[in-house]
């Protein structure tokens, strides 16, 4: 078989289909497909193989490209991981501010390239650890933040002007966003030269924490 896309390639990919077609039903025959249908989580419908011909009419510079260029299908980055690695980060989080700063300390001493944070569920929910709704989940499956001074005590020593912060925080990330900035220039830091993500996704919380008291 040809190495490259031409039609006598195609000719012979279209046969090898059907003889495997064959094959595979004999295959069925003793032992079905698991599933009726196969999709992904957008349900797509999945093919059972796919073959060269699946991207006969492809536009390599528009469907495909080069590193570092639109669509990014490989990467953002022009050298990929060559050059590059992606960002190594732990979801951490408990306690206090302090309780978590130490933790983050020990992880970027272990070789961690960014931080990403848990908020327990009083954060998250935007209410205070002395709010009577907040009782017994103060500082549980993530770490309280209820002020600036809090936020001081999060990143204290962490270099956030060289790793980025991912915030996993939805409902109040305004406020929380507001408070990293702040606590950045209260440091010195340009807000200019700090990066990461935020999460701002109400459905989220509610579709995939089961979230249902809301600010």
């Amino acid at each position: 078989m040809a190495k490259t896309f031409n039609p006598k390639m195609f000719d012979d990919i279209k046969e090898g289909y059907q003889k495997w077609e064959k094959e595979i039903e004999k295959a069925f025959s003793m032992r079905p497909e698991r599933l009726k249908r196969f999709s992904t989580v957008s349900d797509r419908e999945i093919k059972r193989i796919y073959t060269p011909e699946d991207i006969k009419d492809q536009d390599f510079k528009q469907d495909i490209s080069f590193p570092g260029t639109y669509p990014f299908t490989r990467g953002v980055q022009p050298s990929m991981y060559r050059g590059r690695l992606w960002t190594m980060r732990m979801f951490a989080g408990l306690g206090t501010a302090k309780d978590t700063n130490r933790r983050f300390h020990l992880l970027v001493k272990e070789g961690q390239t960014g931080l990403s944070t848990a908020f327990d569920m009083p954060t998250l929910m935007g209410y205070d650890s002395d709010s009577p709704r907040a009782r017994g989940e103060v500082g549980k499956c993530g770490v309280a933040i209820d002020t600036l001074v809090d936020m001081e005590d999060l990143f204290e020593g962490l270099p956030i002007d060289r790793i980025t912060t991912s915030m996993t925080i939805n409902p109040p990330a305004p406020v929380i966003w507001g408070m990293y900035i702040a606590m950045a220039e209260n440091r010195g830091i340009d807000r200019k030269v700090i990066g990461g993500t935020i999460q701002n996704d109400m459905l989220k919380e509610f579709i995939a924490q089961k979230t249902f008291m809301c600010p």
